[in-house]
């Protein structure tokens, strides 16, 4: 047999080269999975319920049979389908290879299946000693290693975003926590935007980010990444990387509040005023009764700035609330002065940040 079993490290570095076979059911790989594997569900989530409820109400040995039952009318179908995963592929990468990656929920019976009929076929079998299961404890572990984070402060409207990416397009380590978590942590970040992750595949997909700095040797050079609040949206960043970004510096761009303000009228007012009152509406409590209504009222009347200034003068309030929210917070603070919202500010971060660094490291 042709059939190799390896552990989670291994198994994400041959994933890089080879198409991963996620074969649970698509209702489990629909909840999470790891980011680029392939569907390839041995089960249909109904099938996979009966012979749950047969394990656990008639024998092992009964269950099994009705899973060789449903298993037994597709083994054509399951070559066939993973040929053109292959080849689909092979395609992207320019690349030649008959080899697959195979796993299911802990290492069992279902990736031994298909590793079986794969390796039957001639194709060259990778399984993950595990599963799922086990890549999720890496997954977990991984937000404690230590990382050298810079972290990218501003009040709303300061085009840290942009900031980001400019500083991605450089070379630098960037997280886009935002991105992953498909959300723009205000009122109207979800607006325009695909659903949010669930909060265990936000939490795989920051992992795979955080893995491939690791790989390439960035982590000394420090990572950046946009302050947040520890919840994006309707997910969280885990607590463990979240307490790692309370205790890093600082960076933050202070831009005077009328450039800010048309900076998100130009981001945001064009937006539907049905969902921009929405938004407003889930935060009235927060807001207060009498600015969310004001701000409705404004929307309604075609007025964005004025409507947007009473948001922006919300969030600066809670934004600041929360960047001194932490210990030793003059130490680890850097105030950047910038005149404009504008990704050239990126250059000044950099060479700012550079020279926090070697005054850090000198004797």
């Amino acid at each position: 047999m042709n059939i190799t079993p390896i552990d989670t490290s291994q198994f994400l570095a041959l994933a890089e080269t080879f198409p991963v076979l996620d074969v649970r059911s698509p209702g489990e790989y629909n909840h999470a999975h790891i980011p680029g594997a392939y569907s390839f569900p041995i089960f249909s989530d109904e099938e996979r319920k009966i012979i749950g409820t047969t394990y656990k109400q008639k024998s092992r040995e009964l269950a099994v049979k009705i899973g060789l039952d449903f298993f037994g009318t597709t083994l054509r179908q399951k070559i066939e389908a993973a040929e053109v995963i292959i080849a689909q592929h092979n395609a992207a990468r320019e690349t030649t290879h008959k080899t697959v990656l195979v796993h299911c929920w802990r290492g069992g019976m279902r990736s031994a299946a298909i590793a079986w009929l794969l390796d039957l076929y001639g194709f060259k079998v990778y399984t993950l000693t595990g599963g799922y299961k086990k890549y999720r404890r890496y997954v977990l572990d991984s937000f404690s290693i230590p990382f050298s984070l810079h972290i990218l402060g501003g009040y709303t409207g300061s085009g840290k975003t942009a900031i980001l990416k400019k500083l991605a397009s450089e070379g630098a380590a960037v997280v886009d926590l935002e991105g992953m978590a498909s959300h723009k942590g205000s009122a109207f970040g979800h607006i325009g935007l695909p659903n949010q992750p669930g909060q265990e595949m936000f939490e795989n997909l920051l992992a795979t980010r955080l893995r491939e700095i690791l790989k390439n040797g960035k982590n000394d050079r420090g990572i950046w990444l946009e302050d947040e609040s520890q919840r994006i949206g309707l997910v969280n960043i885990p607590n463990a990387f979240w307490e790692q970004m309370r205790q890093s510096p600082v960076y933050f761009i202070d831009i005077p509040f009328a450039e800010r303000l048309a900076q998100i009228v130009q981001e945001y007012g064009q937006l539907p005023v049905e969902k921009m009152i929405a938004a407003i509406t889930r935060i009235s409590k927060k807001l207060g009764h009498l600015n969310a209504k004001t701000s409705i009222s404004l929307l309604k009347t075609g007025k964005i700035a004025e409507s947007f200034e009473i948001l922006l003068k919300y969030y600066d309030k809670h934004y600041f609330k929360s960047l001194h929210n932490r210990n030793d917070i003059h130490t680890l603070l850097k105030t950047i002065q910038c005149k404009s919202v504008s990704i050239e500010n990126a250059n000044q971060l950099i060479r700012i940040s550079q020279l926090r660094e070697q005054e850090t490291n000198s004797p």
